[in-house]
């Protein structure tokens, strides 16, 4: 979710939102932009932060941070450190996280339909 100040009618709106409507909810959680990258990404396994940018070249580090730390906190992924030299930190879907995982595919195949189609229309 788009971080907005806690006085926000937004905020507001987007919290009763999310508390009434499932779906938006679920939206919610996977967020708008690259949230649903990664998520994807990590369908494949465990991932290292250095192998996550370099999959998702185009999100900032700062970004992949972020986002990285709201999906652990919405318990999506989990975050193990290794205490060794170099300090080693991997990532990886949870149980809950990995039940969006058919729901993530049947995402990617309507995407690739829908840009078929939209590749085929006149302009």
């Amino acid at each position: 979710m788009i971080k907005r100040k806690e006085s926000s009618v937004n905020l507001e709106n987007e919290k009763a939102l999310a508390a009434e409507c499932p779906f938006i909810f679920a939206l919610s959680l996977m967020g708008k932009r690259w949230k649903p990258a990664i998520l994807w990404k990590m369908t494949e396994g465990i991932y290292r932060f250095g192998e996550m940018k370099r999959a998702i070249p185009q999100i900032s580090e700062k970004m992949l941070t972020q986002h990285l730390r709201e999906l652990e906190t919405d318990g999506l992924i989990t975050r193990t450190v290794y205490h060794e030299m170099p300090l080693r930190v991997e990532y990886a879907l949870t149980e809950f996280g990995a039940s969006l995982q058919p729901i993530l595919k049947q995402l990617n195949n309507w995407g690739e339909k829908a840009q078929n189609i939209k590749n085929t229309m006149p302009k």
